[in-house]
């Protein structure tokens, strides 16, 4: 008895010569016969089932058809789209903070304030030449607003430098403002007043005639009353509301002279209902029982982190 069974699949053949055997012959093994299993396997490596045989084989159009087998396919795409990476569902576009910008606003003040100190530094060995106040504020405000349109901020925190008509009315240099989006409102203002040394602000005034003034600036002059132009400032603020500050700027005090210091408030106008007069020794006494000095991102990060309607004053060193 062999070892190996055998089974064969018969074609038919119809026609003038004999019917023929065609064995296909498949080890089985052990000798048992092929069992479903086994059967099964065979099916899937020949690719197809098994199936009993057709007795009229030629009638079938489709029996020596070698290419009917098809398998269906989409078609083509002429210009398929690019499949997106998996990592592009990783990342995120980044969500703007309301904060962002004080980063920025830190960098710009500190080009500002160290290039203001190269001039304020200096010393004419003949003693015949000095930077007078307005070319001082023009150095610092002309260095902030560049690197600030470096850092692309303007559409955040913008800076708005006056007219000398405007100086004189309102007291301020520049007014740096927070805007609103995407109205562009400002939602919180900070008015700018230089103070420079007493020697240069003097020295600056004797080289100005009166007459040397447009119709327009004494027009403005004439407008202030006897108002100083510490009580301007404060006026000007006071009539918009607590969300504008004043900020005092000192470029320059007695015992330091190449530094920049700095007081901010939104409730300067207290003191005009005590009936102190708003000066320069009034604002400088606010140093003398300050214990910390914020930078400027820490006053800013002060500013908007504050109640609505609290009163705020600090006080800053710039440089």
């Amino acid at each position: 008895m062999r070892d190996e069974h055998e089974f064969s699949i018969l074609f038919t053949h119809h026609g003038p010569a004999p019917a023929a055997k065609l064995p296909l012959t498949v080890n089985c093994g052990s000798g048992s016969p092929p069992s479903d299993l086994r059967l099964s396997t065979i099916r899937s490596i020949m690719g197809k089932p098994f199936s009993k045989p057709n007795s009229k084989p030629f009638q079938n159009s489709n029996f020596f058809n070698f290419n009917h087998t098809s398998y269906a396919q989409p078609p083509p795409d002429v210009n398929p789209a690019p499949r997106p990476s998996i990592f592009a569902t990783l990342r995120r576009p980044p969500v703007a903070k309301p904060n962002d910008f004080i980063p920025l606003f830190n960098d710009c003040i500190s080009a500002a304030a160290s290039r203001t100190q190269e001039y304020l530094l200096f010393t004419d060995p003949e003693v015949k030449f000095h930077p007078s106040p307005e070319v001082l504020t023009q150095v610092f405000l002309m260095t902030y607003i560049t690197q600030s349109l470096c850092l692309n901020m303007t559409d955040t925190f913008n800076c708005t430098a006056m007219t000398p008509e405007q100086r004189i009315l309102l007291g301020a240099d520049w007014v740096w403002a927070l805007l609103q989006k995407p109205t562009k409102n400002p939602r919180i203002q900070i008015a700018v007043q230089v103070l420079h040394l007493p020697e240069r602000e003097d020295a600056e005034e004797e080289d100005v005639p009166p007459e040397g003034f447009s119709e327009s600036i004494q027009m403005a002059q004439r407008a202030t009353g006897n108002k100083t132009m510490y009580e301007r400032l404060v006026d000007f603020c006071t009539s918009v509301g607590k969300d504008c500050y004043a900020l005092f700027l000192f470029f320059g005090r007695k015992n330091d002279k190449g530094n920049i210091y700095g007081v901010l408030s939104n409730n300067f106008e207290a003191a005009i209902g005590k009936c102190d007069r708003i000066d320069r020794p009034f604002i400088e006494n606010f140093f003398k029982g300050s214990r910390y000095l914020h930078t400027a991102s820490g006053m800013m990060q002060a500013i908007v982190t504050k109640k609505e309607g609290d009163p705020l004053t600090l006080m800053m060193k710039f440089s």
